[in-house]
């Protein structure tokens, strides 16, 4: 596997670490990357966006489709490498989470840990359990208009309906 997938909770230890899931470990190790882990504030959620060398390479190609000294591109990687922080990992698998970061992701006893294939976010468990609860209702929604899709290009049933 060679994408963050799944989801797991684990507790944050009185000293701010906490373990990495060993699956995200392994992602990271096939991505160049074994060390550690780039971590910045999310844009657009109370959450952390995590990954390796591929999330660093996302954030390099986004930057390259703007143009230089634009202030656009200087917001953006201001925004995104103005607060990467890099977290190692030690020998047990886990990592230390800044005072920063949980403050921006409400981080204070445990951490929900969110593969979205490329990247991963690090959620607090009931903030992450309102973001699912909402992106599955979001999904239910776009899920009709892919169907609708189907049927008008041929497809779906001879009925106009969308086959399962």
């Amino acid at each position: 596997m060679d994408r963050f997938v799944s989801t797991f909770t684990n507790k944050i230890d009185a000293k701010g670490r906490v373990s990495v899931p060993a699956s995200f470990r392994a992602v990271l190790e096939r991505d160049g990357y074994a060390g550690g882990i780039y971590c910045y504030p999310s844009l657009d959620a109370p959450a952390l966006d995590c990954g390796g060398e591929r999330l660093a390479k996302k954030i390099d190609g986004l930057l390259s489709g703007l143009p230089d000294y634009s202030d656009e591109r200087d917001q953006l990687s201001v925004a995104l490498y103005g607060d990467v922080q890099v977290l190692s990992i030690d020998g047990d698998g886990r990592i230390v989470l800044p005072e920063s970061l949980r403050t921006h992701a409400g981080l204070d006893a445990a951490v929900t840990f969110v593969g979205l294939g490329d990247k991963f976010q690090m959620w607090e468990p009931q903030r992450f359990e309102k973001r699912r609860e909402e992106a599955r209702n979001k999904v239910q929604v776009t899920r009709k208009l892919f169907g609708a899709g189907s049927r008008s290009s041929g497809d779906g049933g001879s009925d106009g309906s969308a086959r399962e």
